[in-house]
């Protein structure tokens, strides 16, 4: 089964966070996708730039409306998402302990429900 890791934490500056914490947090990204891929679990992953360049459509009533920036104004933005391909939950919860994120933010574990594979949809 397949489950989406999401990292929501706050996003912080090289400037307010410092070089080398934000050295250290790339290095612990990098080591842990190479675990997951050693463990023959990882589907992809992503880490996102920053909410500041997002932009966002909505399509309320019909009418199409583009705004810069993120569609939730909150102090958390989500900063990656790791898709995973393990047997339940309980295992998709033993992963999401060791990201990263965890330690700064918040990591959701959501199962998929479906993807595309060689141009079909099929059950996750």
């Amino acid at each position: 089964m397949r489950y989406m890791l999401l990292f929501h934490y706050s996003e912080e500056s090289e400037e307010t966070l410092g070089a080398e914490a934000l050295a250290e947090g790339r290095r612990a990204m990098a080591a842990y996708a190479a675990t997951l891929e050693q463990a023959g679990i990882l589907v992809s992953s992503q880490i996102l730039q920053s909410s500041t360049v997002t932009t966002t459509l909505t399509a309320t009533g019909g009418e199409p409306r583009i705004q810069d920036g993120p569609y939730a104004d909150t102090k958390e933005q989500l900063g990656g998402v790791v898709v995973i391909d393990v047997p339940d939950l309980d295992t998709a919860l033993t992963w999401a302990r060791q990201a990263p994120p965890a330690a700064w933010g918040t990591v959701e574990i959501r199962p998929g429900a479906v993807h595309i594979e060689d141009g079909a949809w099929v059950p996750s």
